[in-house]
């Protein structure tokens, strides 16, 4: 009787066991990722050359385990850190950058840095991020920077485009968010500043020019119209105009009544 139940103690511990490991060494592989397999025991201790499509995988889980790696685009934002220009001048690079891993690449990647896709953004890809700004900027002057800031921008992004590829990665999208030494800013507003003042200070004298020439146009219609009245003054209108308003009294001019003043 004792040996009944000690077979059927063994047998259901070794069901339960069977059962727990049945369903530990199994996972599923999620939509937009590769799943790799790597064995914790043996000579390459490394990745299986393999890589496990989506859905689900059956594993040894006391010799390996099963990694997965996002293979849709991913976005990090890294801190600002200052870059040196050819010339010495301290710019202030703000990146963001968007990539994905390579289709198949997954196994390559894991097996070289042996680390997530989350520590590996963080440590690889931000350095090679940071060598990418270094190197151009120590190629650039501050001016040429400046006045060429498209075409800076461009060979950063190419340059860490190729340094991505080689690793396994695609660069999608990268914006530097460059910002320029205070020194450079103050001296634009000055410049700025200066420019807005001169074009103020333009406007201002055409609107006075306008004003003059108004003036004068004014002043020369005034006069002509002056040359005109005398030229057109005689006595005779003189006279005509006296009588149009003479209101039947006789005026009286000096000492005695006179009906029509000399005006010559």
């Amino acid at each position: 009787m004792n040996r009944k139940i000690s077979t059927w103690i063994i047998a259901s511990f070794l069901i339960l066991l069977f059962s727990v490991t049945a369903m530990t060494s199994c996972t599923r592989i999620d939509a937009g990722h590769e799943g790799i397999l790597v064995k914790l025991y043996g000579t390459d201790k490394g990745v299986q050359d393999v890589s496990l499509v989506t859905g689900r995988v059956w594993y040894n889980p006391f010799t390996e385990e099963v990694f997965q790696f996002p293979t849709f685009v991913q976005t990090v934002d890294y801190a600002p850190f200052t870059v040196n220009a050819k010339d010495g001048s301290v710019f202030t690079v703000d990146p963001t950058m968007s990539f994905r891993v390579m289709p198949g690449e997954s196994p390559r990647i894991f097996s070289k840095y042996r680390k997530e896709i989350g520590q590996i953004t963080q440590t690889t890809l931000y350095n090679y991020t940071r060598d990418a700004f270094r190197i151009q900027f120590n190629q650039y002057s501050t001016d040429s920077i400046i006045s060429n800031r498209q075409s800076f921008e461009d060979k950063v992004q190419k340059a860490l485009g190729d340094a991505l590829e080689r690793e396994g990665f695609s660069l999608e999208q990268m914006t530097s968010g460059l910002q320029y030494p205070e020194v450079i800013v103050q001296a634009v507003n000055l410049k700025n500043k200066a420019v807005q003042q001169a074009m103020q200070v333009e406007n201002e004298l055409k609107v006075a020019e306008a004003q003059a020439r108004k003036k004068i146009v004014e002043a020369e219609a005034e006069a002509r119209a002056n040359e005109l009245r005398q030229r057109t003054l005689t006595p005779l209108l003189i006279q005509q105009q006296f009588i149009e308003k003479w209101d039947g009294r006789t005026p009286l001019y000096g000492n005695s009544p006179t009906f029509f003043k000399n005006v010559q």
